[in-house]
């Protein structure tokens, strides 16, 4: 089965969320109290193509290791679904979205960039890593993006997505760009 193919299949995106809709950095600030807080830096464009994705009934998730404050603004803001935080074992919260959102796995396409990702890459229909993913994680992908995480990576698997189910060009109208 051709790219193509499997994207036409999709109707949820489950995400890692640091090194995937971030560049994997984390920053500690302090707070009004002198505290440290952790924070993330997340790409506008991956957030408007996921709200796009929205539009389409694509639904959208997001696994990850570590629980951030950030990354559940984040969610909200992006119209995400599915919010797991605090997750290093993956298979688990994939087999319960899968039940909650009553789809099988080649109607999921997964996003990641480290080890822990390739165990829910290796289950779903399509499978991608970010071009700053392991190179063991590129190899258990069927598509690698040309963008790293957290600069457009997500947008560019939404704008896949969104071509191959025949969308692309209606986003194009509604923001009059020619085509």
């Amino acid at each position: 089965m051709d790219l193509l193919e499997r994207a036409a299949r999709i109707r949820l995106l489950l995400m890692d969320i640091d090194g995937v809709l971030t560049d994997g950095k984390l920053y500690n600030v302090p707070d009004a109290s002198g505290r440290m807080v952790e924070t993330k830096a997340f790409d506008s464009q991956d957030g408007i193509a996921l709200q796009w994705l929205a539009w389409y009934g694509i639904q959208t998730g997001v696994i990850s290791g570590r629980v951030s404050p950030a990354a559940e603004e984040r969610a909200r803001q992006c119209h995400i679904a599915y919010i797991y935080q605090g997750h290093i074992e993956k298979i688990p919260v994939f087999e319960e979205i899968l039940s909650r959102a009553a789809m099988t796995p080649d109607q999921v396409a997964y996003v990641g960039d480290d080890l822990t990702d390739v165990v829910v890459m290796r289950r779903v229909g399509l499978a991608v890593a970010t071009a700053n993913a392991r190179p063991e994680v590129k190899r258990c992908a069927h598509l690698v993006t040309a963008s790293e995480g957290g600069r457009g990576a997500v947008r560019e698997v939404a704008e896949l997505l969104l071509k191959a189910q025949g969308r692309w060009e209606e986003i194009l109208r509604k923001y009059e760009v020619p085509e």
